[in-house]
């Protein structure tokens, strides 16, 4: 086999892979043309879609922490992404680009802040949740304690029952009382 041959071949080799690579290092490390960025963005987009549709749905079922964790990691990392190609579609706009690529970066902008507020709210909503789960367990703490205190001490029982007897009773005297007084100023009305 002839020399060249061999140099044409290894020289197409070395080609391929610099492409190869190139466009590795162009597609998911050093984004350096707009369209490039512009692409990342609208993939990082549709992931934090889907993982917070995901996430919805996880939540919604109640299902284990576990689950809860490694989707809040997972969109915690893709908004940190999103973000870094936020500011180097900034950087790119800042550079001379054009009033279209400003345009584009706006829309990005406001979709990550979106996205940020969207994070914020679900993270609010589970500490109400979980503030709430806690008021639930006090008072049903509470109720079986006040009534394992009512069967233990019958008088306390019979104060209680007392209680709520005179309770309804003045609200039955109390809406009598209203009652008419209505009647007797629908008569001075009518009277008049």
């Amino acid at each position: 086999m002839d020399p060249p041959t061999s140099w044409d071949s290894l020289r197409n080799q070395v080609s391929y892979l610099f492409r190869f690579f190139s466009s590795f290092l162009l597609d998911h490390l050093i984004p350096t043309s707009w369209d490039s960025l512009r692409n990342q963005a609208r993939k990082l987009e549709a992931q934090l879609d889907e993982q917070m549709h995901l996430y919805r749905k996880v939540v919604s079922l109640k299902v284990d922490s576990a689950n809860d964790n490694d989707l809040e990691s997972s969109i915690n990392q893709l908004l940190k992404q999103l973000q870094q190609v936020n500011s180097q579609m900034q950087a790119w706009v800042s550079s001379g680009g054009s009033e279209i690529f400003s345009h584009t970066l706006t829309r990005h902008q406001e979709i990550l802040q979106d996205l940020f507020e969207m994070d914020g709210v679900i993270s609010h909503a589970q500490e109400t949740m979980k503030a709430l789960v806690f008021q639930r367990s006090t008072f049903g703490g509470i109720n079986s304690k006040l009534s394992n205190v009512a069967s233990r001490l019958p008088t306390v029982n019979h104060i209680l029952s007392a209680i709520k007897k005179k309770k309804s009773m003045d609200t039955i005297i109390f809406s009598l009382v209203a009652s008419v007084c209505m009647f007797l100023i629908l008569i001075y009305w009518f009277t008049r």
